[in-house]
């Protein structure tokens, strides 16, 4: 196995873990880059992800995993103050939310899972859109050269 391949399985691994410890998709996408990239975020923000599950609690909206991953993308380009340019993490969000959408088809939740809530099946679609998020993210990052140092 490359080492290319071992880090993007450790990339989805840790999300895929989160998850499976009960962290929703928004939580598990953004705590799997911080662990990862040994990123400055604490556990008080990551608290922020919390209410990006199930589309917007719940509200079916844009996927928790995108929405994650555009928190991720934000903590490595996102302005500091409002002088600064934000060219560099608009173009990657609407990057990234390009090739989530051709990757799933959708950015919708409750069209990228429409079972039950709580039911087995949505938890099984969740997990994989969640864990495929982070791998394509980790190679996104890669390939635009936006990976920090470790």
């Amino acid at each position: 196995m490359s080492e290319h391949n071992q880090v993007q399985g450790t990339a989805n691994d840790l999300a895929a873990q989160h998850f499976k410890a009960g962290y929703n998709c928004a939580e598990s996408v953004v705590r799997a880059f911080r662990d990862f990239y040994n990123l400055d975020i604490s556990d008080e923000a990551l608290k922020m992800a919390s209410g990006f599950g199930g589309g917007l609690g719940h509200a079916g909206c844009m996927c928790g995993a995108l929405s994650g991953a555009t928190m991720v993308l934000g903590m490595l380009q996102g302005r500091t103050n409002k002088e600064q340019s934000r060219g560099p993490i608009y173009g990657s969000a609407q990057e990234f939310h390009d090739i989530f959408t051709k990757q799933f088809g959708a950015t919708c939740c409750r069209v990228l899972n429409p079972h039950e809530f709580g039911s087995q099946e949505q938890r099984r679609t969740c997990f994989k859109l969640t864990s495929t998020t982070a791998e394509i993210l980790l190679k996104y990052l890669q390939d635009k050269q936006l990976v920090p140092a470790k």
